[in-house]
């Protein structure tokens, strides 16, 4: 069984939209650890609804923090300390897709990062970027930092409008597997991310 961790090269990526669209392609299960922020409309719930089978299981973040912060400020805003031995793979027989926050050097706390949950957890990875001026700078160190802890990666997943010349240097630079492109989607919807998630699905197992 597959486990995959889906973080990006920094916030506002796309990271929930790749979650629903892998989790949907694989039947998988989906856990987001922490959830900072929305908590009335969670990633979890997002994701949620934009699933159409009927073996996802969702199961319930480590930690629920109220303020829509860096999960360490969230924390303490709420008087709670994230505790990174407290995470625990959820227990399944099937594949499971693990939503991060933010960017790999995110902090949980005064000592740890969302990098730091990965190589706990011991997760391969999927990385997705969305092209910006500097996306090329954010993606390719992305992937020296998993590199240079040795935390596998399974590929990049592209996620808005198409920029060729983007892509094209960091799969050069990067020697990383391509997964494909999420185009951008103006409709979200179970049919389209069904739709994604297919022509998606051969590359993500």
């Amino acid at each position: 069984m597959k486990t995959y961790f889906i973080t990006g090269i920094g916030t506002e990526v796309g990271k929930t939209i790749a979650s629903a669209i892998v989790t949907q392609a694989l039947k998988a299960d989906y856990w987001k650890p922490v959830q900072a922020g929305e908590l009335n409309h969670s990633d979890r719930m997002k994701v949620e609804a934009l699933i159409d089978n009927d073996r996802t299981k969702f199961h319930p973040e480590a930690y629920k923090l109220s303020q829509p912060m860096s999960p360490h400020a969230a924390a303490e805003r709420d008087g709670v300390e994230i505790d990174i031995s407290s995470f625990k793979i959820p227990q399944t027989n099937n594949h499971l897709v693990i939503e991060g926050a933010g960017g790999l050097l995110v902090p949980l706390n005064d000592k740890n990062t969302i990098l730091n949950l990965i190589e706990s957890l011991k997760c391969e990875v999927i990385l997705v970027s969305r092209h910006y001026l500097g996306s090329i700078n954010h993606t390719l160190m992305s992937i020296e930092t998993l590199q240079q802890r040795k935390i596998p990666i399974k590929g990049i997943l592209f996620n808005g409008k198409e920029n060729k010349d983007t892509e094209s240097i960091i799969t050069k630079m990067s020697n990383v597997n391509i997964i494909g492109r999420i185009d951008e989607l103006d409709d979200l919807n179970k049919s389209v991310i069904n739709s994604v998630a297919q022509n998606l699905k051969n590359k993500l197992i």
